[in-house]
């Protein structure tokens, strides 16, 4: 594989890995947080409603564990590549 392509590769994966990172904070802030809200209220988290604890603290969680996931999986994706620090 050239050089070029297997740049052109590891670029693709690296999009793919935060397309799907966004992808599932998106559904998780707005989605579950705001659009299906009124789905999630007889749900109690903490004495608040789900939809509620997702618009709040949820979000912030998810995002964290994200972060983690997306630097576990960068770490992997440069081992695959031979780009790794």
């Amino acid at each position: 594989m050239s050089d070029k392509s297997s740049s052109n590769a590891y670029w693709a994966a690296n999009l793919r890995i935060i397309g799907i990172s966004l992808a599932v904070w998106f559904f998780c802030s707005f989605g579950l947080g705001i659009i299906l809200r009124p789905a999630l209220e007889g749900i109690k988290v903490g004495g608040a409603d789900l939809g509620f604890w997702f618009a709040q603290n949820g979000s912030i969680y998810v995002f964290l564990v994200l972060i983690f996931v997306y630097a576990w999986r960068m770490n992997k994706l440069d081992l695959e590549h031979g780009v790794e620090e």
